[in-house]
């Protein structure tokens, strides 16, 4: 007869800082494909979002990503 010892153990996830954080904007306007692109700073993104609208009456709508990378740890015991 085989025996299995079953042992769980916690686990903590982060965000991982040297991974970054980037930023996109997407045009959420019909038939509009326009997309910024990833930026590491959050106001780039906005920019972008501005200028688009800027040149392109009545694209005032924008979905939003923020991107972050996680780290999984192990607890300590």
């Amino acid at each position: 007869m085989t025996y299995a010892v079953y042992r769980f153990v916690q686990h903590t996830i982060r965000q991982a800082p040297e991974g970054g954080v980037t930023y996109e904007a997407f045009c959420m306007t019909a038939g509009c494909r326009a997309e910024s692109g990833g930026f590491e700073d959050q106001d780039d993104a906005r920019d972008w979002c501005l200028r688009h609208t800027g040149r392109n009456p009545g694209h005032d709508l924008f979905r939003r990503v923020v991107t972050d990378y996680a780290r999984v740890l192990r607890d300590e015991e």
